[in-house]
């Protein structure tokens, strides 16, 4: 994997960048597409006959048809463009909430789930007069599959869980998980924002119902994401917000909506960042998934070889992905990363927007690395010698960040 293509690392050519689960770098092929956009071929897109706007909407489509062949969906109508995951999500909450929950139903979330699995499922669960139960979690992170079992009945409507957790960095089981809640005619849930942008994605082998993701997560800009749904559900479901392009006919009194995925993508959408988003899928095809995951598991296993010899680092749980979650003896995370920083060395320190995970772990913060397509061997090894110079030879008092 090269630098090469991420015009950030030449402005910052010391920067160790390692924090990609929180957002990608852009490579410079993305920023072309969005700046060519702009200067030629800007208009709004399905509302007119005029060639620059038939240009635009042509544009937009091809990117639909993009994330239908990146994660196997069956047909484009089941690509739905948000503003990001959380958008997503929320949409979810309150659409398929209000299809499927009634008063006393379930929904099933892990103990550590990412603020945006969570708050917008206590918010319908309130509104609709339903009970949140959460999955216990193992030492690893992985989901106890022995409690989904215990907790799944017919009361649960929807489970909603990671692909990959974004504290712990482990995997999923997904398919599994699936035939479980499907058993009890529940509705499966994937927030993949630390999943898509790493591993090889099939929705229809997943046979999930719904997978959510970002595409600044995925080498794309910011203000747009992905919500696949089944067809046939999305057809039931109402839409979330109403106004232009989601509709049929409006009368004074009434109106009729367009079908999936128009119906769920009210006003003018986000035509550059969704051409943003389709040049970084070009992008990452171009090295290939497959290749992408490999490489995050070789960084994985190098950095996970020296940060388990050093014996005032503790792990979180057992990573099998593209991120490492750890806490040091004595030493705030976020002292760690404002040293690391003075290094050029950027990682995410706090609760990563998972207080729910701190609340399991004991623990209040965190320090995480995570990779990217840009992330090199001489990276990690920078990372891991600056860490071991400024940790294990206690540059820190013990009293600091206490």
């Amino acid at each position: 994997m090269q630098k090469k293509d991420f015009p950030i690392f030449a402005v910052h050519p010391n920067l160790v960048y390692l924090d990609s689960a929180a957002t990608t770098q852009k490579p410079q092929v993305v920023i072309e597409a969005i700046s060519s956009f702009y200067a030629t071929s800007n208009a709004s897109v399905h509302r007119g006959v005029y060639h620059l706007m038939q240009q635009a909407t042509a544009l937009y489509n091809q990117t639909r048809e993009k994330v239908k062949n990146f994660i196997n969906a069956r047909n484009t109508a089941e690509i739905v463009f948000t503003r990001g995951t959380t958008a997503s999500l929320n949409l979810l909450s309150r659409s398929l909430g209000n299809f499927c929950l009634e008063k006393g139903d379930v929904i099933l979330l892990t103990k550590a789930e990412h603020h945006s699995n969570l708050v917008p499922w206590q918010m319908i669960a309130k509104a609709r007069g339903c009970q949140l139960k959460f999955i216990n979690l193992h030492a690893s992170g992985e989901i106890d599959l022995h409690s989904l079992k215990e907790l799944l009945d017919e009361r649960v409507k929807i489970v909603s869980i990671p692909h990959v957790s974004n504290v712990f960095g482990h995997v999923n089981p997904l398919k599994h998980i699936g035939e479980l809640t499907h058993h009890v005619g529940a509705y499966l849930i994937v927030d993949g924002a630390q999943g898509a942008p790493h591993l090889p994605l099939d929705v229809q082998d997943l046979n999930c119902d719904f997978y959510v993701f970002s595409g600044h997560k995925l080498y794309g800009p910011t203000g747009i994401g992905v919500l696949y749904g089944k067809l046939n559900l999305l057809e039931q479901m109402p839409p979330d917000d109403g106004g232009g392009d989601m509709i049929e006919q409006v009368t004074l009194t009434q109106t009729t909506y367009s079908p999936p995925p128009l119906k769920f993508e009210a006003g003018t959408p986000m035509v550059a960042q969704v051409i943003g988003l389709g040049a970084a899928i070009d992008y990452v095809n171009s090295i290939g998934m497959v290749s992408i995951a490999k490489w995050e598991a070789h960084l994985l296993e190098l950095t996970l070889a020296s940060l388990q010899n050093m014996s005032n680092i503790k792990v979180i749980g057992e990573p099998n992905s593209s991120l490492v979650s750890f806490t040091i003896e004595g030493v705030h995370p976020l002292d760690l990363a404002t040293l690391l920083d003075c290094q050029d060395i950027a990682i995410r320190s706090g609760h990563l927007c998972n207080q729910p995970a701190m609340d399991f772990l004991g623990i209040t913060s965190c320090a995480r690395i995570s990779f990217g397509v840009y992330t090199t061997e001489e990276d990690i090894e920078y990372f891991l010698a600056s860490l071991k110079k400024n940790v294990t030879v206690r540059i820190f008092p013990p009293s600091l960040g206490v």
